[in-house]
Parts: C-alpha cells; sequence; structure tokens
C-alpha cells in the first residue's frame, strides 16, 4: 500500500475510533448513570457532565483539526 493511502486511511481509522470512544464515554456516563437527565432539579453531577461534555467536545474538535491540518498543507 502507498504511504500516502495508509497515512490517509489511518487518518480516517483515527477519527472514526476517536467518535465512537467519545460518544461510548459520554452515553456511558450519561445515560447509564443518569447524569444527562437531571430529573429532580439540576445537581452537582449534571453540571460537572455537561461541563466534561462540552469541554471534551473542544479538545475533540481540537485534536481533528491538528490531525487534518498536517495533512492539508503539505
Amino acid at each position: 500500500m502507498e504511504p500516502e493511502a495508509r497515512a490517509f486511511l489511518q487518518r480516517i481509522s483515527y477519527t472514526i475510533g476517536g467518535t465512537l470512544f467519545w460518544m461510548a464515554i459520554n452515553a456511558t456516563f450519561g445515560i447509564r448513570y443518569n447524569y444527562a437527565f437531571p430529573e429532580a432539579g439540576l445537581a452537582i453531577g449534571n453540571i460537572i457532565f455537561y461541563l466534561w461534555l462540552i469541554v471534551s467536545l473542544i479538545i475533540l474538535i481540537w485534536f481533528y483539526i491538528k490531525l487534518w491540518k498536517n495533512h492539508l498543507q503539505e
């Protein structure tokens, strides 16, 4: 396999894998441990969960920009 095609497929796998891992972590803590749904009012666990969700999404997008920006400049 050509090195360019291999690097492209590796970036795609990092993107898909990172997204699935991020979604699995947030779905586990949000749905299974019931932090995503403030049923009896807003609790500290809900606030921490949503702060984590926003911060981790920003980090994930930053990682993707960094990952794909290096390839597009070449």
